[in-house]
């Protein structure tokens, strides 16, 4: 049985914490937002996108467990560069991985949170960040 110490490490409270580098500010021209229904942890991202449609900045506001925040640091730190593709991408490959075995998705940092995959309550609040940051991004 997964234990709530390997959950909670101090990497993911560190990450939990460094969420204030990404302030939400009301200059981020975009926002998106998503819950987790299993938790009821809530996120919305603010973003700014440069002329080719990547982020360029990115601004977080969390109610949500330490999970939650840490997804959402990972998230912000990799986010500039990336557009709606491969934040979709992100997600869908998460999403498999939280069900089925394999390796860890290709975006940087998640080895930090990836203990909580034993953890099924948490699963929501690790894909908040993707799920708000793709309902903020412009579809065309």
């Amino acid at each position: 049985m997964a234990s709530a110490a390997r959950l909670y490490s101090g990497e993911v409270l560190a990450l939990a914490t460094s969420l204030a580098n990404w302030p939400l500010t009301a200059d981020l021209p975009l926002t998106g937002s998503a819950r987790s229904p299993a938790c009821g942890s809530t996120l919305t991202v603010g973003l700014d996108l440069d002329p080719a449609g990547q982020i360029a900045r990115i601004g977080i506001k969390a109610q949500a467990c330490a999970i939650g925040q840490a997804a959402a640091a990972i998230f912000a730190a990799a986010a500039p560069g990336a557009d709606r593709v491969g934040v979709a991408a992100a997600l869908a490959a998460l999403e498999r991985w939280l069900v089925a075995s394999g390796a860890l998705p290709d975006w940087p940092g998640l080895a930090a949170i990836a203990p909580a995959r034993d953890f099924p309550g948490r699963h929501g609040a690790m894909l908040l960040p993707w799920r708000a940051a793709l309902e903020a991004l412009p579809t065309a």
